[in-house]
């Protein structure tokens, strides 16, 4: 019997900040061996943080990293325990995402990545190249300080495996785990029994199952251990990598870590028994076969022995069953853990919330409310660096430390309700209430003096004063009057930020959060540059029907119950005056559902439908609801908006990514800005096909008439 333990975990690492990954690193490293790992694997790119982005193209972020592993490398981090470590490498001029295989003070392997992700949110093939070798591995010349600092001059790099006396080793590298044509497979049939996967995968609601799904199935098919690595925390950009870091043998997950945490690192260790993959790999004939005429792979073979025997108390760990988040939680400690980990790092010392009272600046709100309940519960059960960062942003004093969420969120949190004459007591009573569950400092400030002021302004310049549309005024006015308030409303939101904390006597400044969700983002439903043009924004990519299941959800689950009055009301943006035979709506203002908005995005992006395909698929969707007319008339009503919009996609504020549908165009959604929003060609088609339904309808019906008179 041949027992392996081993170990993977989460890091919440940070680009480009090398003490603070080689800090995770070592402290990963070291909980792996005082479990008694034989191998600890970590994250996909861990030394340099996955996010650098274009900073991968300066030859100081290589060199750097090749410092940190050489730190590594100098002390007894790696003695008596395989490391695979994550950094860029540059070889032979070409930079390649790497795993570096590590024992007892020497490199014994480097695996570059060889199918890199570039689509969605990645764009590894800016920045590395895949190495394309099956062949033979390459001996890599180390440089000269790693060399002389570990007497080691070269090491085997490329496509292989290590074998050591009692078990065979490789590695994939995220993308690989995903993709058809894998090389697992060939490595499968060449003996490899242990797989590392080094990942930097970020979250989105909904997608933890598609990751959980390809781990089992990739031991299922082949059979084999699975340890997978990832990144766990905002590492300084949109994404939140989401961890969950697991262990898997031949289809079962017997490990699981946790998927939302405000923890620095989080190491999972299990005990395989490898007799059981080569007993499984064995039963199944395809397996055999195929691997009995396999082409060889190259291999590194370490004179090293990695299991343990038979022992009564070292017992294989069981199957344990997988921790799925419902969306509702997910919004919720997501963008959570995603807040916590920008504020500490930013050197803000708090938040600004413009809280309307509505259903986006409420959700926000609760997040915020939840990120505090969060660094709570860390605390009592002992994270010593959770509690640092809530006294050093918090401001604490001799001795003291956070004790309750709201006394927490009273320190770190201002919500302001900025009314005018339009506003509703209505929202302006469920703000006050929400406020006061989440424990936030509450200003409710009323700016029509200042709105008054600049229209007396425009007024003294032009001559003229506008009037809202109820009032008789044209829509140029109406919108005019509307943006105002909008846009009065940020500035005021920015100052209250940076000046309310001199005001009470705290340190630093608050950043300004965002609150405008995905749908209205995609439709254009927003003022550029008004409140929802924020520092960051939670919600950005969160869809209207998903927040407000999110806050049902949180009026019980986060105990905030005003959320469900919030929840229950119609959306409006109270910017125009509220008559007895008036009163605005968002899905009348749009012109659309946020239904439809939710069906437009996805179709738009996830389907990659334009104008014409999103016509056709919505006749078979909406089929017996709409007649191909009314589809035609929806259809261009949204990309009418949606084209003279886009421009606004430009400078929206940096959101937390959660969904596959984000019209965020600074690296997920890329496209023109500028469009002919009457789209000719593409209206001209649809109107075609309706032409050539409504005539074949007609016909239909004249041969059923005709039908009938026969008879």
């Amino acid at each position: 019997m041949r027992l392996l333990k081993v170990s993977t975990c989460n890091l919440n690492q940070w680009a480009m900040d090398f003490d603070n990954n080689l800090q995770n690193i070592k402290a990963s490293i070291l909980s792996a061996k005082n479990s008694g790992a034989a191998i600890r694997v970590g994250p996909e790119l861990e030394i340099t943080g996955y996010g650098c982005e274009d900073h991968f193209l300066e030859e100081d972020t290589v060199n750097h990293a090749w410092e940190c592993l050489k730190d590594l490398l100098s002390g007894d981090w790696t003695d008596n325990i395989v490391c695979s470590v994550g950094m860029p490498i540059l070889h032979e001029s070409v930079r390649y995402n790497c795993q570096v295989f590590c024992l007892d003070r020497k490199i014994i392997m480097i695996r570059p990545k060889m199918i890199l992700a570039n689509d969605g949110n990645y764009r590894e093939l800016r920045w590395f190249s895949a190495w394309k070798r099956e062949d033979n591995l390459v001996e890599f010349l180390l440089p000269t300080d790693v060399s002389d600092a570990i007497s080691q001059k070269s090491a085997p790099f490329g496509f292989g495996y290590i074998q050591f006396q009692d078990v065979a080793v490789a590695a994939e590298t995220c993308e690989e785990l995903f993709t058809g044509g894998t090389p697992r497979v060939k490595l499968a049939y060449n003996g490899v029994e242990v797989f590392t996967n080094a990942s930097g995968s970020h979250h989105q609601l909904r997608k933890l199952n598609v990751r959980i799904d390809a781990i089992k199935s990739a031991t299922r098919l082949c059979g084999g251990v699975y340890m997978y690595s990832n990144h766990q925390g905002c590492d300084g950009g949109r994404l939140y990598y989401d961890g969950c870091c697991c262990i898997a043998v031949n289809g079962d997950v017997i490990a699981q870590g946790s998927q939302f945490s405000l923890n620095e690192t989080e190491v999972l260790t299990a005990i395989v028994d490898l007799d059981a993959v080569s007993s499984y790999r064995a039963s199944v004939s395809s397996f055999r076969e195929s691997a009995s005429h396999e082409t060889k792979v190259s291999f590194v073979e370490v004179p090293r022995r990695l299991c343990q025997s038979f022992k009564l108390h070292v017992i294989p760990t069981n199957p344990v069953e997988i921790k799925y988040h419902h969306p509702e939680e997910e919004i919720a400690f997501g963008p959570s853990c995603w807040l916590w980990d920008y504020l500490r790092r930013s050197g803000a010392t708090g938040f600004l919330l413009p809280l309307s009272g509505g259903a986006d600046s409420s959700a926000v709100a609760a997040i915020v409310g939840c990120m505090c309940q969060l660094v709570i519960k860390d605390i009592e059960n002992g994270d010593e660096q959770v509690k640092a960062d809530a006294i050093r942003i918090g401001n604490y004093k001799n001795g003291e430390f956070p004790r309750s969420s709201k006394e927490f969120a009273r320190r770190i949190f201002y919500t302001v309700y900025m009314g005018t004459e339009n506003s509703s007591d209505a929202t302006r009573t469920r703000a006050k209430k929400l406020s006061e569950e989440i424990g936030s400092w509450h200003l409710d400030v009323n700016i029509d003096a200042v709105i008054s002021a600049l229209l007396s302004l425009f007024h003294t310049l032009t001559g003229k004063r506008p009037r809202y549309k109820v009032d008789g005024g044209s829509n140029i006015e109406n919108l005019g009057l509307q943006n105002i308030q909008a846009r009065i409303r940020m500035v005021l939101a920015f100052m209250l930020a940076s000046l309310m904390p001199w005001v009470h006597n705290k340190a630093g400044f608050y950043l300004v959060l965002g609150s405008s969700n995905v749908d209205e983002a995609l439709r254009g439903y927003l003022t550029k540059y008004d409140c929802s043009s924020a520092d960051i924004n939670p919600i950005g990519s969160v869809s209207k029907q998903d927040l407000r299941s999110f806050l049902r959800w949180a009026a019980v689950h986060l105990n905030y119950p005003s959320l469900e009055g919030i929840e229950a009301a119609p959306p409006t943006a109270e910017l125009e005056p509220i008559r007895a035979n008036y009163n605005q709506l968002d899905e009348v203002d749009m012109g659309m559902t946020y239904e439809e908005l939710s069906m437009y995005g996805r179709l738009r992006k996830i389907f990659r439908c334009g104008p014409v395909s999103m016509f056709q698929n919505l006749c078979h969707k909406w089929y017996g609801r709409c007649n191909p007319s009314e589809v035609a008339e929806k259809v261009k009503h949204f990309f009418k908006y949606y084209s003279i919009n886009r421009h606004k996609m430009t400078v929206l504020t940096p959101s937390y990514h959660a969904e596959s549908y984000s019209p965020e165009d600074n690296r997920f959604d890329l496209r023109q800005f500028l469009y002919n929003a009457r789209w000719p060609y593409q209206f001209r088609k649809i109107d075609e096909l309706v032409k050539e339904m409504d005539d074949l309808q007609v016909a239909c019906s004249s041969g059923s008439e005709n039908e009938m008179n026969m008879e």
